[in-house]
């Protein structure tokens, strides 16, 4: 029946141009979804007509049924909603994305803009070393950059990024712009001193005419040895700051070197340095979704799970491994599946004013988090599309995707 009311949902959608067809919305009535009353009431979810098909999978991996799919705007159903009176007497759940009384560190008092692109700092290679295990997909390096000397000192909070100016010119013969990396150690350092500051970075390589290119900036910074100097911008951004209050919870949802923030702030609440020098004791709960192609592809893993082990109650770890693990349905297991999964637990800790959630990584993981949360807020009678903008002005939807 899903295929069948999907084909119907693009016949009606297909008759105009490509653009006018990637504008439509659609509004999709789901029965059987979650638990108890909700898994006999029904829901309705408002949808972009390109991700349609991608909506009805999750819906149908999480054993729902659609009863309808109404092009919004277009009169009547495509198919006649099989409404039920319990789907009648079930009220719908209301959210919460109250702000709470401390939200993230004070936005005056963090840096910003202490080194611009014609005036940068000239920090100091002190490491460069790769994280990736043997059979690893490509190449990710862990960056230390020494940052004494400068006048004003180059400090930073956990969540903000700066700016890379590689070496070299551009086929124009102009200096190559800068590129901006989340910083991936804590304000103190991986050292501790509160004088350096390290990446995370891939190198970025596509094929163009059967020609392999690399990233100017990621593969300069893959290539860099210790003692070289580099010119280095900001800080930047204070979207990813955490939260102030020690209660808070996080959910952190990151793929490849999206978990630079997570580890800065990871490192904050767990590693015990971290926890004798900060003067922040996090006793809330955190829970990392990692997504990589492979085990050997895991980045800073040995220190999740070892934070994991030290601290069962506060601490959970979730992987997404798309070439070796299954979802559901015998396909590969992305972050999103996981998201599928557990959606019960995530929408709980929602509910908690005190609940704060951050994704890092590729923009192109958007969209499946965002279905996953369509279907998972719907089995809560929720509607995400209204939710998310919510937790964004309360200050507990952080995002960070390039």
């Amino acid at each position: 029946m899903i295929g069948a009311l999907y084909r119907m949902a693009a016949m009606r959608v297909s008759t105009g141009s490509a653009l006018i067809s990637d504008g439509r919305m659609f509004r999709v009535t789901v029965a059987a979804l979650g638990v108890g009353l909700q898994h006999r009431g029904e829901r309705s979810l408002l949808v972009p007509f390109e991700r349609l098909q991608s909506l009805m999978q999750t819906i149908a991996l999480q054993g729902g049924r659609i009863t309808a799919i109404t092009p919004v705007g277009e009169g009547s159903a495509l198919a006649e909603p099989a409404t039920t009176p319990a789907a009648k007497a079930a009220p719908k759940a209301q959210a919460s994305p109250s702000k709470p009384a401390a939200v993230s560190a004070s936005h005056a008092d963090v840096p910003v803009n202490l080194y611009k692109p014609k005036d940068p700092f000239v920090g100091t290679v002190t490491e460069n070393y790769s994280l990736l295990a043997e059979g690893a997909i490509g190449r990710v390096n862990h960056i230390t950059f020494d940052l004494s000397g400068g006048n004003p000192q180059l400090h930073y909070v956990e969540g903000q990024s700066i700016g890379i100016i590689p070496d070299g010119e551009d086929a124009n013969g102009k200096p190559h712009k800068l590129r901006l990396y989340s910083i991936a150690s804590t304000r103190h350092g991986d050292n501790m001193a509160g004088k350096t500051v390290s990446l995370c970075v891939r190198q970025l390589q596509y094929d163009k005419d059967g020609e392999t290119i690399n990233g100017v900036c990621s593969t300069f910074l893959c290539d860099i040895e210790a003692g070289a100097k580099v010119k280095i911008t900001g800080p930047v951004g204070k979207e990813m700051l955490l939260p102030a209050d020690e209660d808070a919870n996080v959910i952190m949802l990151a793929t490849g070197t999206g978990i630079a923030p997570m580890r800065t702030y990871l490192r904050r609440m767990f590693e015990p340095a971290e926890r004798d020098k900060n003067g922040w004791a996090f006793k809330g709960k955190a829970w990392l979704f990692m997504g990589a192609p492979t085990t050997a592809n895991l980045l800073y893993d040995d220190d999740f799970e070892r934070y994991q082990s030290a601290f069962p109650d506060n601490f959970r770890y979730t992987k997404a491994i798309s070439r070796e693990q299954q979802n559901a349905k015998g396909g590969r297991m992305y972050i999103q599946d996981r998201v599928s999964e557990n959606a019960d637990e995530i929408f709980a800790w929602i509910e908690n004013p005190k609940t704060h959630v951050y994704m890092c990584g590729l923009r192109g993981m958007e969209p499946g988090i965002d279905e996953a949360m369509t279907a998972a807020a719907a089995a809560k009678g929720l509607d995400w599309s209204e939710l998310r903008p919510q937790l964004k002005k309360a200050e507990r939807w952080h995002v960070e995707t390039y």
